[in-house]
């Protein structure tokens, strides 16, 4: 199954708006430019004490339109880029979920809570930043350098040349050099931030754990030792950024010094008037500030690459098991109702399992008969694979060797409708952010509240959950009740 990509799919989509934004974004630069070098001209100009105040007068005013349109541009120019870039992130979102929620049991028994989380609020970030920081000014700063160059190249080619050379190392060089300087740190940076997010979302809903066997001081110690390499990292990086800028800064210097002997010679030689000395020196300002982003653009791609590599891995994983809900289909509702109507018989024959070629076997040679009504206890020690087990007996995982079938039917076709037939108690259950009445509905979403009530007196919860706040309308996190002051 082929999958689109993150990125050019908005591209596509959204590509007159990109236009747009590139447009206005050059549209800024060039205002600013203006205003310098209208600027430079006024203050010459004025320096010379003029017989009429005529001639300054309509400087004066394209000073002030000048300075009025660039604000105002900039602002259209930030409004129109995040408003496309954050319809582009809800896309991207909506995606995501859409990927996540109907395989969430499989996707889960591949990825960690950490990966989630970094996927969710650092992977989706990070693609917003491809292009309000990467595409964006990469494209401005193309289009302002030919453009420069270009109107350079009418006063003097050889000089627009020459120049054309200093930007370079500005859109090019520097930001090749900082590419392959920062590549493997910032890789580093982002798999260590990944395995903090891991790390403590583990020890956060493994705290109980954690406190039973007293070694809190020990997941602390290794907790922070990771953090402070994770902070050397960064460090460097940042020292680097600074190095970066120091020599973007001495290129600027260097072409502002190039230019003023320029700027200089051609008055001499009676090319320009006095008056375009300071426009031309101040107009260099402005334009190089378009060149100096590309650095920093071209230093987040193995970010960006890091990002993509995890989202295909999840959109792989939930398409080995179905893609989006696909696998749902591959029986109908009609033959779950006939099997849930009659006694169910679950088979797993010759079973074996791991999770990767590299992995060792979680299961190898597993069979049971256990036709409805027996009762089976499975015992083992940690890691003996009565979880994987579980999972593959609801259909959340498929096995590497053998099969899982209730009644004959597939388990991994049945896909989200298992709950119609197999019921887990899990040992720690997840509670979503919802009211205890819609965490109960789950096994039925068209269930009636009083069948909601008679679920929850059939395990002995009633009393538990009327004693709450609201009740069955009591909101609920991961950990439990929002608040609550007592449980009779």
């Amino acid at each position: 199954m082929r999958h689109e990509g993150w990125l050019l799919p908005y591209v596509r989509t959204y590509w007159g708006r990109f236009l747009i934004i590139i447009a206005l974004g050059c549209l800024t630069l060039l205002t600013a430019s203006m205003l310098m070098f209208t600027s430079g001209f006024l203050i010459s100009k004025a320096a010379l004490r003029p017989e009429n105040i005529l001639m300054v007068y309509v400087p004066i005013v394209l000073v002030r339109t000048f300075g009025i349109g660039r604000a105002v541009v900039h602002y259209v120019e930030r409004l129109v880029s995040h408003d496309a870039v954050l319809r582009i992130v809800a896309l991207m979102r909506t995606r995501l979920y859409r990927i996540l929620e109907p395989q969430a049991l499989f996707i889960s028994s591949r990825f960690r809570t950490g990966d989630m989380l970094g996927v969710l609020s650092d992977d989706i970030q990070y693609l917003q930043d491809v292009y309000l920081r990467t595409v964006f000014p990469s494209v401005v700063a193309l289009v302002m350098y030919i453009g420069s160059i270009a109107a350079l190249g009418w006063f003097d080619v050889r000089f627009a040349l020459f120049m054309a050379l200093y930007v370079f190392i500005l859109v090019a060089v520097l930001p090749w050099v900082s590419l392959l300087l920062t590549k493997a740190k910032s890789r580093l940076s982002k798999q260590q931030r990944s395995r903090l997010y891991t790390r403590l979302t583990d020890a956060v809903l493994g705290m109980s754990d954690w406190v039973i066997s007293g070694r809190q001081s020990q997941f602390l110690a290794a907790y922070e030792a990771e953090e402070r390499e994770a902070a050397r990292v960064n460090g460097q990086l940042k020292r680097w950024a600074r190095w970066r800028q120091l020599i973007g800064q001495a290129v600027i210097g260097l072409s502002v010094i190039t230019m003023t002997v320029w700027a200089a010679r051609e008055y001499a030689g009676g090319h320009i008037p006095a008056t375009l000395i300071a426009a031309f020196v101040l107009v260099v300002f402005p334009i190089m500030d378009a060149f100096m982003p590309v650095s920093d653009a071209m230093e987040k791609i193995p970010s960006y690459q890091s990002s993509l590599q995890r989202l295909r891995e999840i959109e792989a994983a939930a398409g080995e098991y179905g893609g989006n809900g696909s696998t749902a289909a591959g029986i109908s509702l009609e033959e779950v109702r006939r099997l849930a109507a009659s006694d169910v018989h679950l088979k797993v024959q010759n079973v074996s399992f791991r999770y990767d070629d590299a992995s060792p076997w979680s299961l190898q040679d597993v069979s049971l008969d256990l036709p409805q009504g027996k009762r089976i206890a499975i015992i083992g020690r940690s890691g003996a694979g009565k979880s994987t087990l579980l999972k593959l007996i609801e259909g959340a995982l498929a096995p590497s060797a053998g099969t899982v079938s209730l009644s004959g039917v597939d388990a991994s076709a049945i896909g989200e409708r298992m709950p119609q037939l197999v019921s887990v108690l899990n040992q720690s259950p997840h509670l979503f952010d919802t009211t205890v009445a819609n965490n109960i509905r789950l096994g039925d979403r068209d269930a009636e509240d009083d069948q909601i009530r008679r679920a929850a007196a059939q395990v002995k919860l009633d009393r538990l959950i009327e004693s709450l706040p609201l009740g069955y309308r009591t909101p609920m996190h991961e950990t439990g009740p929002v608040s609550y002051t007592h449980l009779t």
